[in-house]
């Protein structure tokens, strides 16, 4: 069972390795404002490419925003490194080996395989802000592919967020 993490709280420990042959260690993370965690759903997502190569598109803006990002799956080292390259990820970091009781943890919804080119089981999409401390800022999870934030209002949201020190909402 999937849980709802509580914003402002701690974050569920995070480690993978990625496709660069690196282990990243979210407790190791030092943005100057935030961690941002894409979990992707696979190789077998056309939706997953798209929303990444936006990504990538915007990833030196996110950059000079403050952040660290990751784009995470349970897909296994082949199938990632496959994903890395054909979707021309390169510049993006892309984690695999994502465990199903961590991506639970992180409260993903997981689903089975309906399709031939989908991996038997995998994680849904979920995007998160963690703050360097390890303390959730913003979380946005679905249970369908194409349900997915909006990356460029994200970013235009962040000079809002920093300079007025908006607290996150809904750990009431």
């Amino acid at each position: 069972m999937s849980v709802m993490l509580t914003p402002n709280a701690q974050v569920p420990a995070l480690s993978v390795q990625t496709v660069a042959g690196d282990s990243w260690d979210l407790s190791t993370q030092s943005p100057e404002n935030f961690t941002m965690v894409v979990f992707y759903r696979g190789l077998h997502c056309p939706v997953c490419k798209s929303y990444l190569q936006k990504l990538l598109t915007m990833l030196a803006a996110y950059e000079d925003a403050g952040f660290s990002t990751i784009a995470i799956s349970m897909n296994n080292e082949d199938l990632a490194k496959q994903t890395a390259s054909e979707w021309q990820l390169d510049g993006l970091t892309v984690g695999y080996g994502l465990s199903e009781s961590d991506a639970r943890a992180w409260g993903l919804y997981i689903s089975k395989a309906i399709k031939d080119a989908e991996a038997d089981t995998f994680c849904e999409p979920g995007l998160f802000w963690v703050r360097p401390d390890g303390r959730l800022y913003l979380v946005d999870v679905s249970n369908m592919p194409w349900a997915r934030p909006d990356l460029e209002f994200l970013l235009s949201k962040v000079p809002f967020a920093v300079e007025n020190n908006y607290p996150s909402r809904g750990g009431a």
